[in-house]
């Protein structure tokens, strides 16, 4: 027989030099963005202020870069990882030309590598994603690795090979918007009285407030984004999973400690990139998010009207990390595990003014 559907691809369907066109173009529209702030609080202005965002150069107001990083991983879910058991990491995610309500994004694959595990009945697979838009501009490109279920365990992949992923996006690989102009800013949108100058290296800043996400909350926001992997949906199957439940979606998690980081942070423009970011363990429903943020480094732009910062973003679950301090890593066993209080690790660089 015939059958007329797909169960998604396994690790032995994406062997090296894949490349896979993913189907359902997304044209991103303000009820998008309307929506992602609903679920998520975003503050920051650029993503919801029209007048703001000309005031610097823009067209209007841009769609939130974790958005757009959203909808582009989500885009590739389908094709990469229904299947999977987990995403384990990204790295060198760079984000390119500003997106705007009515752009069309489309996502294109390549497998970089595969790895089966020593039991042989999974194994790691690494790829890298463009997002582009109806231009054929990039807007975004990642690299991700994802621990995948193979549909025959008793058959042995041979061509298993690793590949070493960039620690970071260096400065001059940045893209710099090319419609930027900040001579009018003022921090009256924002509110911030922070500027670039005013962060030190090894700084750590508190984001103050928690948010609880629901069940109907985090499954709305892996709609939003299209993301279909079965671990945020499917009650019935996963009642015998690992976890015996539904997962959030990790790209939320980012989302949610990104926009707490707004206290703190308020005059962050656009992200630049992510240098790496680690889904350190899970949350689940009724799992409440605080998120703090230390300041790894001060990048020097050739400019005198911006500059970089690198950070590293750190979620916590059912924790105040204000209240009660957390090591963000503890031994165990002879090993450095993250504190399982820890779900985020997220390294990523912003543009922010002088």
């Amino acid at each position: 027989m015939n059958h007329k559907y797909s169960l998604g691809n396994f690790y032995e369907d994406l062997y090296p030099e894949l490349e896979i066109n993913h189907a359902t173009p997304r044209t991103v529209t303000e009820g998008d963005q309307s929506m992602y702030i609903a679920l998520t609080a975003s503050r920051f202005p650029l993503h919801c202020d029209a007048e703001f965002a000309r005031s610097i150069g823009f067209k209007r107001e841009l769609v939130n870069d974790l958005l757009v990083f959203h909808i582009v991983f989500g885009n590739s879910v389908p094709d990469v990882s229904l299947n999977a058991i987990a995403n384990l990491g990204y790295a060198d995610v760079r984000f390119g030309v500003s997106v705007y309500p009515g752009d069309t994004l489309r996502s294109v694959t390549k497998v970089l590598a595969r790895k089966e595990s020593s039991k042989g009945d999974t194994g790691v697979v690494w790829v890298k994603t463009i997002g582009l838009n109806q231009h054929n501009e990039e807007v975004l490109s990642f690299i991700r690795w994802v621990l995948m279920a193979k549909k025959d365990k008793d058959i042995k992949i041979e061509d298993s090979t690793l590949i070493q992923t960039p620690n970071e996006v260096k400065s001059d690989q940045f893209i710099i918007p090319r419609e930027l102009d900040l001579k009018k800013f003022t921090s009256r949108a924002t509110g911030g009285k922070w500027f670039w100058n005013d962060y030190q290296k090894n700084e750590r800043i508190f984001h103050v407030e928690g948010i609880a996400i629901e069940e109907a909350e985090h499954q709305m926001a892996a709609r939003l984004y299209q993301n279909t992997a079965r671990a945020h949906f499917n009650a019935y199957s996963l009642k015998d999973s690992l976890f015996g439940k539904r997962v959030i979606y990790g790209g939320h998690i980012i989302s949610v400690a990104r926009e707490l980081s707004f206290n703190g942070l308020e005059n962050a423009l656009r992200i630049l990139a992510c240098n790496g970011g680690t889904h350190s363990n899970p949350t689940f429903a009724g799992d409440t998010i605080f998120s703090f943020t230390d300041i790894i480094e001060s990048i020097d732009l050739p400019s005198d009207d911006f500059g970089a910062l690198r950070l590293r973003l750190i979620a916590v679950k059912n924790l105040d990390p204000m209240k009660e301090e957390v090591d963000i890593k503890i031994e165990k066993n002879g090993r450095s595990i993250y504190h399982p209080s820890v779900v985020l690790d997220f390294d990523y660089t912003i543009l922010m003014p002088k």
